[in-house]
């Protein structure tokens, strides 16, 4: 998931505090922070601005910081019909944050010289990219990983399909690359596109005789212990405890709040499909970026950038191998990645330069720029050092 030139959501962290807020507009447990870790107060008008300025149904935020724990929040709900308020412990859909996991594994797989980085798209898929104007002997698995093969995005391919339609309906991996093929060429340079990453999990099976899936199971999500991510396959429902999404579609007329909780994501594949939970989500992001996952080696390639579309990141926005960069407010740049589904559900997870850490979910779709840009806002306040 990227972002539009106004909006970043509409297009793609010594003392432990936890809290938990209601439904509307949250306040803090009575039990505060040390002095030395500062406090959350305006990360939690942030999220309260969210859901009661910008009207989404919740939002949720973990913070982690090397000094002073971890702090989770809240506000809005979880679910509109019920009332149950919104937690940073529900599993949501990460969408685009997925993308980082398979690139993780591609990795590995490079650096235990199982495929070159440099091998390409027909070295490894014969003839699924061929003809027209697409070549997959001109492509190569790094350019896939940091969207510059020249390659258009398959869900432009379903962007007026029907909505019933397309939550029921169960893609296949080579399904949506032959959608995208059908599309017209990007312009030169950068382009963000999932089908970068549905193909580079069909790298992945070549390599390894095993799914995506299975591979990212096996080496990620296992040895992390994120007992709270999971692939869902073809299934519609999510497991266990998790929030409700909800997008604005218009019926009659008239714009309208659906419920798009049951949804079947194989869709965003392994470009998009994982369910996670904020806390997950940050224990997976500092494993990584940590040096556990990747030899320092893959690991510098990984974060090294390019210039990416203003359109999609933003006049300072870069991307690696499966990672953005973007500044902060306080001075240097975040590390992580973004995700949105059509379903409602909208994430990003990064670092900031002194290890501190946040992921922030939001289970609605925002409906405007400001409310999009409001995300990011709260993200950087998040990130930069709290006052005390």
């Amino acid at each position: 998931m990227g972002r539009t030139k106004k909006s970043a959501l509409l297009a793609t962290l010594a003392c432990t505090v936890t809290v938990t807020l209601g439904a509307g507009a949250g306040t803090a447990a009575a039990t505060p922070a040390r002095p030395a870790c500062g406090n959350h107060q305006a990360l939690q008008s942030a999220l309260n601005g969210l859901t009661g300025q910008h009207r989404l149904a919740g939002a949720v935020a973990e913070v982690v910081d090397p000094a002073c724990g971890t702090w989770a929040g809240a506000s809005g709900v979880a679910d509109v019909r019920t009332g149950r308020p919104a937690s940073a412990e529900d599993r949501f859909r990460i969408g685009s944050v997925t993308k980082t996991f398979t690139a993780t594994v591609v990795l590995q797989l490079a650096a235990e010289g199982r495929l070159s980085l440099d091998s390409t798209v027909e070295d490894h898929l014969p003839g699924l990219v061929q003809g027209g104007r697409y070549d997959g002997r001109a492509i190569t698995v790094r350019q896939l990983l940091q969207q510059n093969g020249g390659l258009p995005d398959h869900a432009d391919a379903f962007a007026d399909a029907d909505v019933d339609w397309l939550r029921h309906h169960r893609f296949a991996p080579r399904e949506l690359v032959e959608a995208a093929l059908r599309l017209p060429q990007p312009k030169p340079g950068w382009h963000y596109s999932t089908t970068n990453y549905v193909l580079a999990g069909l790298v992945v099976e070549h390599v390894t005789g095993r799914s995506i899936e299975d591979e990212v199971t096996r080496r990620v999500i296992d040895p992390l212990r994120l007992r709270d991510t999971y692939w869902p396959g073809m299934a519609e429902d999510s497991r266990g405890r998790h929030s409700h999404s909800y997008f604005t579609a218009e019926r009659d007329g008239v714009p309208v709040r659906v419920d798009g909780t049951r949804w079947n994501t194989s869709a965003g594949g392994a470009g998009g499909a994982l369910i996670s939970t904020p806390s997950d989500v940050n224990r997976f992001l500092a494993a990584l970026l940590g040096g556990r996952l990747l030899p320092a080696e893959q690991l510098a390639e990984m974060r090294t950038t390019v210039l990416g579309d203003p359109e999609r990141l933003g006049s300072k926005g870069r991307y690696g191998l499966g990672l953005i960069t973007e500044p902060l407010a306080c001075g240097g740049i975040w590390t992580g990645h973004t995700g949105s589904t059509r379903a409602g559900h909208h994430t990003v997870t990064a670092m900031a330069p002194g290890g501190r850490q946040a992921t922030i979910a939001i289970n609605e779709s925002p409906t405007t720029d400001a409310a999009a840009n409001a995300v990011l806002a709260a993200l950087d306040t998040a990130l930069c050092p709290p006052r005390t």
